[in-house]
Formats: structure tokens, sequence, C-alpha cells
């Protein structure tokens, strides 16, 4: 029926995706919630090469008459879990993602506000500066930044 190359090639292949999988996760490129329904296929794909017999087995069980539309319905049935694992990911992240903006709305408001209200109280301290020069300039007082020399008569 199926030669021995082909068994080897498909035992090969389901290794090598299993190490690539345990790869990106070593490197931190795939977190271990995403990898799990990677690694039930790649396990799956890797007991049907070593095992034939069990998808034969399973597709009478199922009664599917050709066994590779098992593979075919199993290899579907796994993207799809994986793409309900992923929208659900995307939908916490963008709801993470909405309160973080609108925190740094509500920050940048604040703010502005204390900015403006230092910039208002810097004013009004150097208009009260002002006055006190003034002031002293009529009293005859020099103002209090300017050096008095004690040898000149004023």
């Amino acid at each position: 029926m199926t030669s021995t190359a082909t068994y080897l090639f498909g035992i090969l292949a389901a290794v090598l995706v299993l190490i690539a999988i345990i790869e990106l996760m070593r490197r931190g490129t795939l977190r271990e919630r995403h990898a799990l329904w990677w690694m039930v296929g790649g396990v799956l794909a890797l007991v049907v090469a070593v095992f034939p017999q069990v998808l034969r087995w399973a597709s009478r069980l199922l009664g599917i008459v050709i066994p590779i539309n098992l593979i075919f319905f199993i290899a579907i049935g796994l993207l799809f879990l994986v793409s309900l694992q992923y929208g659900a990911e995307l939908t916490r992240a963008e709801d993470k993602m909405r309160t973080l903006a609108e925190q740094t709305a509500f920050l940048d408001l604040r703010l502005r506000a204390l900015e403006a209200e230092r910039a208002h109280l810097a004013e009004i301290a150097d208009d009260a500066d002002g006055r006190a020069a003034a002031d002293a300039e009529t009293a005859g007082d020099p103002p209090a930044d300017v050096p008095v020399d004690p040898g000149v008569d004023q």
C-alpha cells in the first residue's frame, strides 16, 4: 500500500512541526496558550504517521469512506479552534487598548489643566514682583535685584 519512504516522510514532517513549535515557545515567539492547538495537531500528525492504521480505524468508526477526509476535517477543526482563540485574544487586547487610551486622554487633560494653572500662578507672581519693584522705586529704595554701593550717596 504505502511505501516505507512515505511513512518516514510523515514521521519526519510531524517531528519537525513539533520541534518548530517547541523552539518558537523556547524563544518566546509563541506563547504556550497559543501553542496548545498547534501541539495537538502536531501530536495527532505524529500518531497518524507512526500508526496509519489508527486513521483507517477512526475513519471506519465515524463512517468516513476516505480516510484523508478525516485528516482534512480534523485540520479544519484545529484551524477553527486556533482562529477562535486568536479572536478572543484580539477582543481582550482591544478592550485593554481602549481602556488605556481613555486613561491616557484623562491624564493628558489633567496635565494640561495643571500646566495652565501653573502658568497662571507664575503670571500672578510676576505681576506681584513687578508691583513691588515699582513701589520700591517710588519710595526711593533701590529694587531688591539692584546691588547697593555703600560708597555712593543716594
